[in-house]
């Protein structure tokens, strides 16, 4: 497949639509790949056309940001290269101020992945989780300082409260910092819950949605039909929410996506990949491949379009309910704002901004 590329959020930086992760690199967690083969990968996808590597402080106890550090210079990519990396955890602290998203880990956590990356700027670097105690205006106050530093280039938000990146957006706003480029948070068919703010949020105030987990830990896969291992059962008894997937409602999901893609004759992790990659506001899915193989079939994720009624099929089995208060915005209590008088979007060519523009320009 050709890479397409898209400007993060309202930032400048350019970037394909499939991430390569590299939460795989290293086979400390028990289900990575070995050095072998996750060069192997990381070639496959550069040699694609891909340059966007997204890794973290705490993946595989530093081995995945070494190795990836590595594998740029044994390519002499790095100016080609798009590094995100994240800050946050830190899984073998006892300093309280070795972890977490204050202004002394921050700056703790960039110096050591630069370190271990081989590089002197990381391109995005992204705070990993809320922490619950640190306010946004330390956070992004930090984050600016490291960017007129010439440390990093443009920073994010992963796993945070819409509230929180909202506030945290309006304070560079207001300021003048550095704005978010991107939000990372999880997004698939397993799980849609984005929908309800981070979607709306991205798109009013320029952020790109950074897909993680678009095939669900590798449930959409299919393989967990068949008992294989992988990170789901390695990690079943796990409390980290983003591995607790064997529920009714998402083998209810594997089960229309299987018929989905058996359909268009293409294997359901493309079919989930492409469904996640085209929706609204999404700028970009990491794929976490563990073998060269999966890493070609991910590859082909946009090579078809999904036809619009199998696409409906997936959106309906995938719904979420509608809670409180998302289920006071359906129509038949938003017409009571309106006059009950329909209300449609404005056209695509509407924006005052650009009609001034144009009249000046003597374009009519």
């Amino acid at each position: 497949m050709a890479m397409t590329y898209y400007t993060l959020g309202n930032s400048g930086l350019k970037v394909p639509q499939l991430a390569l992760g590299t939460m795989t690199f290293g086979t400390e967690w028990g289900w990575g790949a070995d050095k072998d083969a996750a060069r192997e990968i990381f070639g496959a996808y550069a040699d694609a056309g891909g340059n966007f590597f997204d890794t973290a402080d705490a993946y595989t106890g530093g081995t995945a940001e070494a190795w990836l550090g590595e594998f740029i210079a044994e390519r002499g990519m790095r100016d080609e290269a798009v590094i995100a990396t994240k800050f946050t955890m830190n899984l073998s602290a006892t300093n309280p101020n070795a972890a977490g998203n204050g202004r002394k880990n921050i700056i703790r956590a960039l110096d050591g992945s630069l370190k271990r990356l081989g590089t002197d700027y990381v391109d995005l670097y992204i705070l990993h989780c809320w922490d619950r105690l640190t306010p946004p205006e330390e956070v992004m106050r930090t984050l600016d300082d490291l960017v007129r530093a010439g440390k990093i280039r443009h920073i994010g938000l992963s796993d945070v409260p819409a509230w929180y990146a909202s506030r945290a957006q309006a304070v560079a706003e207001r300021f003048g910092y550095e704005p978010i480029s991107a939000l990372q948070l999880e997004y698939s068919l397993a799980e849609r819950h984005i929908e309800n703010e981070f979607v709306a949020l991205g798109t009013r105030y320029g952020a790109g949605i950074m897909a993680w987990s678009p095939l669900a830990s590798g449930l959409l896969s299919g393989k967990y039909r068949a008992g294989a291992q992988g990170r789901l059962e390695t990690l079943r008894g796990s409390s980290n929410p983003g591995f607790q997937k064997f529920t009714e409602r998402n083998f209810a999901i594997v089960a229309e996506l299987e018929a989905v893609a058996s359909e268009i004759g293409r294997s359901m992790a493309q079919v989930a990949l492409n469904w996640t990659l085209t929706q609204p506001g999404v700028a970009s899915a990491i794929i976490g491949a563990r073998t060269l193989a999966q890493l070609q079939d991910n590859l082909g994720a946009l090579d078809f379009t999904i036809p619009p009624a199998l696409r409906e099929r997936l959106d309906a089995v995938s719904a979420l309910e509608a809670t409180f208060p998302y289920s006071f915005f359906g129509p038949e209590i938003q017409g009571g704002f309106t006059g009950r008088v329909t209300l449609g979007d404005k056209p695509a060519t509407y924006h005052p901004d650009l009609a001034l523009t144009a009249s000046f320009a003597g374009v009519s």
